[in-house]
């Protein structure tokens, strides 16, 4: 028997273990957006903290203006004689919960039903990154010694945009520079049953759009008629930013957008999924986007514009004649491969100022930079043990996938230290991130344990 095949039946025997330490780090409200949990951001960091340094790492937290980033290094002797180095990146701070009302058990009360782990940060991200901390305990607990030196770096602001991930990064440069390849667990499989290695990203831009007329709200019988409407104009506007073929109407939109290639559009045709299921799974009607591409390539190959939010009005009980003043919405813009982030943006912001109807003013705000989409090559010894990892942890091969999510530190890390991502996620597509009732499928976080457990081995004897 391998110390592989050890260290997998410990990990097999502490389920009950590995769950309960989960849940406990779950039951810390760390909403990163609001100011009111600060403390309990700073109290999920700690727990952390505590955790990696009873695996037996090197653990620093670095304060930041708001939010403190984990850093933890493997002493040398802790690992493997010439094990190789490599950078494990997760998140600690969770979206926040609301509206409570639609959760069926507390937010933060982790709860069991039909094998699933019901609370917020199930998988976005604490689920997944705790799948990789029970698998490190788990081999130091069987072998003494790691099979890579694990450099683990997690941050208490990706729910925010990781404003200051970046300023912590540059400062750690060289050090962080010295590790092979960088896994990230922050994503789904496929489905149940077909896990996959997730090679390509999309990036985000996203915006607030202002329009106002008068100097005060108006009376809708005195005015109406006479003054413009913020909100009839808001519509018209929004109404112009897609054509009949449900394509982007903003010029140069999709002048740098990178084709799919015929490999990935037959490769994407094999894939186990049913159109009229996922629509049903919804509760929608059909399906629907941009003409002459299949759901899964509008899904990850495609860029898209979509309004999230819209707010104009009175919106009281009952009834009120009157002409608002103001009217806004806001929108994001999901990008791809080699859609620059700036040229987006100043390409929307000129397009919508075209299409303001006379006597209204048009503002569009930003909120950050925006984040460039990845792509990662499917080649090279960190993916083929990635791959051999997955088939030893779930029990089949994975299938190679994009997602039409945003990870900005894919990027980044990928400039600022030339490390490519290996993403392998744990989560389900259902698992309701971001919304009421998040949940991890258990198998598939017990699963992730083995999945983390092989993949330090294969790198281990991959990356030397």
């Amino acid at each position: 028997m391998s110390m592989l095949d050890t260290v997998l039946i410990w990990i097999s025997r502490n389920h009950k273990r590995w769950q309960g330490d989960l849940e406990k780090w779950l039951s810390i409200p760390s909403v990163s957006a609001q100011e009111a949990h600060a403390g309990d951001v700073r109290e999920a960091a700690e727990w952390a903290e505590d955790y990696l340094r009873n695996i037996g790492l090197k653990v620093e937290i670095i304060a930041t203006p708001r939010h403190p980033v984990i850093l933890a290094t493997t002493p040398a002797e802790l690992a493997e004689p010439g094990a190789p180095e490599v950078l494990l990146y997760g998140h600690y701070d969770v979206q926040p919960p609301e509206p409570l009302d639609l959760w069926q058990s507390p937010p933060f009360k982790p709860t069991v039903r039909d094998g699933k782990l019901y609370a917020r940060g199930a998988n976005d991200d604490k689920g997944q990154v705790h799948a990789h901390l029970a698998a490190m305990l788990a081999w130091r607990e069987i072998n003494q010694k790691l099979p890579v030196r694990m450099t683990v770096l997690l941050e208490g602001e990706e729910e925010i945009g990781s404003p200051n991930l970046m300023a912590v990064v540059q400062a750690h440069a060289a050090q962080l520079r010295a590790c092979k390849t960088l896994i990230i667990s922050d994503g789904n499989q496929f489905a149940k049953g077909v896990p996959s290695i997730i090679y390509g990203l999309r990036g985000l831009v996203y915006a607030e759009l202002t329009v106002t007329t008068a100097n005060t709200d108006l009376h809708s019988g005195q005015f109406g008629g006479a003054v413009a409407n913020p909100a009839n104009a808001l519509a018209r506007i929004i109404a112009q930013l897609h054509d009949e073929q449900n394509r982007v109407t903003v010029p140069g939109f999709y002048t740098d957008v990178r084709p799919l290639t015929d490999t990935e559009r037959a490769a994407w045709r094999q894939l186990p999924f049913d159109e009229a299921k996922f629509a049903g799974d919804l509760g929608v009607p059909a399906v629907t986007g941009e003409a002459g591409y299949s759901t899964l390539e509008r899904l990850w190959g495609r860029p898209t514009l979509d309004v999230n939010g819209l707010t104009s009005g009175y919106q009281g009980p009952g009834a009120k004649t009157v002409l608002p003043c103001r009217a806004s919405c806001k929108v994001s813009m999901r990008l791809v491969p080699d859609q620059a982030p700036a040229a987006i943006m100043a390409a929307f912001d000129a397009h919508v100022q075209s299409l303001a109807p006379a006597g209204t003013k048009v503002e569009v705000h930003w909120h950050g930079p925006g984040s460039p989409p990845a792509l990662t090559a499917v080649t090279g010894p960190a993916i083929a043990a990635a791959q051999r990892a997955i088939t030893t942890g779930y029990g089949i091969a994975p299938v190679l996938c994009r997602e039409g999510g945003s990870i900005p530190v894919v990027t980044w890390f990928q400039q600022a230290l030339g490390l490519e991502a290996v993403m392998i996620g744990f989560g389900l597509p259902d698992d309701r991130i971001h919304a009421p009732n998040e949940k991890i499928d258990l198998d598939g976080y017990f699963g992730g344990i083995r999945t983390a457990a092989a993949l330090y081995e294969e790198l281990g004897q991959a990356l030397r």
